[in-house]
């Protein structure tokens, strides 16, 4: 397979993608970089693995609890709201820290 060169567009179209402020500047070596970390991660193209013989499968237990409600619902809603400083009814209000913009 060959190597394609991540460029600055491709560097600052990730970063906008992510959320992520990036200089200007700092584009070029982010591009090295993640020229290295693909190349790298190609490494794995170059595996001879073995083929055939026999596979081992492990038995399959569940290893969990049962699946059953732990508490009554509910139970703990009351402390938890009595302790929230904004609140409508039993509906808890938080600063948005998320926007669309």
């Amino acid at each position: 397979m060959a190597a394609t060169k991540a460029t600055k567009d491709d560097v600052a179209r990730l970063a906008a993608l992510s959320r992520i402020a990036i200089k200007e500047e700092d584009l070029e070596r982010f591009a090295s970089e993640f020229d290295a970390i693909l190349a790298y991660v190609g490494k794995l193209e170059e595996l001879t693995l073995p083929t055939g013989g026999e596979r081992t499968v492990s038995v399959v237990r569940n290893v969990l609890r049962k699946d059953e409600a732990a508490r009554v619902g509910g139970e703990y809603t009351d402390a938890v709201v009595a302790q929230f400083p904004q609140k409508s009814g039993n509906s808890l209000s938080v600063k948005q820290i998320i926007s669309h913009d």
